[in-house]
């Protein structure tokens, strides 16, 4: 039977992120600040998109009840994303014409409604202290880099800029000027400040974009949410003239670089707009890996499964299983680098109790930080195994 040895490849990726040489970006979803929880509740910080899109249909459903039920009937997956998109296009195309009892200007109306239902909920501060958005970006800054560490992330909330903001850290986010911040699209494309600072590419949007009177997104440095968007709904000419056809252009552009490491966490792959181009780039590009780390069980995560079955430098790694080149097999933790490892295999995986199997914990959003943040620890930092110690992980 085939297995996968956790030890092997987290020795491998442990020395990686250490070294800082080699070209990584994050993805980062929705499932990363569940993982936090508010300072006076026992409940996550940001919810994710299902958590999400029940709070705001909650809300909105006593003004807008037939018109989001009929949406919602219509479409395959009714989350929150795909109702906004579905809504703005609607408000773009049937002008004084009725569907689902509200013209053009009253889907106009429902498409702010919903960013501003999401703008609250995510309008959260990131607790003080140590916390997963610290820690990474205690990572970034932990190493002289050649290449900048790229942050692409699909939320909302601003808990990185807080985190890269509290450190001093210098960071990117594709905006330009004090009065009213504009985007710069060539810069975004020559990627060419210095390498110190991050780069922070918001694959939706953001809170406090907006537009300005020539329908130009801003950032308006306030924490109001007008330009919250599923890119698939997008005509044309307005991704040209919006930010997003050059952030997804920036991501197209890092996985087709020599030699490129992408890691995902808290995302899911169930967005097919950026699946997509992962996909594609990881055809084209054979020296581009990414690793995703997945939260649930390898048989419930199957948008990440299908593209690592077709692309063997796609890995998945899940608390049950791996799907690394192509093979997907259980976890079996081998014999241990040298005498000190077990207190590094602490940090990713957890023996099971009697009767149970181990898992793997790096599905987790903060157990993966920590894991960033402790790599360049030298106190428990082995070489790993001589087959594995410059190269990315490969199966068992």
């Amino acid at each position: 039977m085939n297995v996968h040895n956790p030890d092997q490849y987290m020795a491998s990726l442990r020395q990686i992120i250490a070294q800082g040489r080699k070209r990584i970006g994050l993805i980062v979803g929705a499932g990363a600040p569940v993982g936090i929880k508010k300072p006076d509740a026992d409940e996550p910080l940001i919810p994710a998109v299902e958590g999400l899109t029940k709070i705001v249909l909650l809300v909105l459903k006593e003004k807008y009840g037939a018109t989001l039920d009929g949406i919602e009937a219509e479409l395959e997956i009714p989350n929150i994303e795909n109702i906004l998109s579905r809504v703005r296009s609607l408000a773009g195309v049937i002008g004084q014409a009725t569907v689902h009892g509200l013209s053009g200007s009253g889907f106009k109306e429902l498409g702010d409604a919903i960013c501003t239902e999401i703008g609250k909920i995510v309008n959260q501060d990131l607790p003080p202290g140590l916390s997963p958005y610290t820690e990474l970006v205690a990572w970034i800054t932990g190493a002289d880099r050649p290449h900048p560490v790229e942050i692409f992330t699909t939320n909302y909330d601003l808990l990185f800029e807080q985190a890269l903001e509290r450190s001093k850290t210098p960071y990117f986010d594709g905006f330009s000027g004090t009065n009213e911040p504009f985007f710069d699209p060539s810069s975004v494309a020559s990627n060419d400040l210095p390498s110190r600072w991050a780069r922070l590419w918001k694959l939706h949007g953001s809170l406090g974009w907006t537009t300005n009177a020539k329908g130009e997104v801003i950032r308006a440095g306030q924490r109001h949410a007008t330009h919250l968007v599923f890119p698939e709904h997008l005509k044309y000419d307005q991704t040209q003239k919006a930010p997003y056809s050059a952030l997804f252009d920036r991501l197209r552009a890092f996985l087709m670089t020599p030699d490129t490491l992408l890691i995902a966490t808290g995302f899911s792959f169930a967005d097919a707009h950026i699946s997509a181009r992962i996909d594609e780039c990881l055809a084209a590009n054979p020296t581009a890996s990414v690793f995703a780390f997945q939260f649930k069980n390898l048989g419930d995560e199957s948008h990440a499964a299908e593209i690592a079955m077709r692309r063997s430098n796609m890995s998945v790694y899940s608390p049950d299983q791996a799907l690394i080149n192509g093979v997907a097999a259980p976890w079996r933790p081998g014999n241990p680098p040298n005498r000190d490892w077990h207190f590094v295999r602490d940090s990713y995986w957890s023996n099971g109790c009697e009767g149970t199997a181990g898992r793997f914990e790096l599905g987790s959003y903060d157990r993966l930080a920590r894991f960033f943040a402790s790599s360049g620890s030298t106190q428990y930092a082995p070489e790993p195994p001589a087959e594995v110690a410059d190269e990315e992980p490969k199966p068992a």
